[in-house]
């Protein structure tokens, strides 16, 4: 009977044993499982993170193309303005310097 309950003892021992070493191998499966996951996570985000730059990159580029033709547009317009004001006071302006200059001579003489 002594033999008989060693052995049983002996036997849950070994299956015990069996059953941890099962669950330490469930433990390492599961923890590479969840690193493997993870890793691809972290890759998913950066792809997913590059991806917005470079959309937020051709946005900024559009958006700045825009404003600098719009810059240059009203530049061109500010200067056709000026010019045609400055053909429109063109010969009151040079009136004005030959009277100017006719003034000063006759000051002088």
């Amino acid at each position: 009977m002594k033999t008989e309950v060693l052995k049983d003892i002996k036997a849950a021992e070994e299956e015990y044993g069996k059953t941890v070493r099962n669950a330490e191998e469930d433990r390492k499966k599961s923890l590479a499982n969840a690193e493997l996951e993870a890793d691809n996570l972290i890759v998913k985000a950066n792809n997913t993170a590059e991806e917005y730059r470079k959309k937020c990159m051709a946005d900024a580029r559009i958006h700045a193309a825009e404003s600098h033709a719009r810059i240059i547009k009203e530049g061109e317009q500010s200067i056709m303005t000026l010019r045609e004001h400055g053909q429109k006071n063109l010969g009151r302006a040079v009136q004005l310097l030959v009277t100017r200059f006719k003034e000063q001579v006759h000051v002088k003489a």
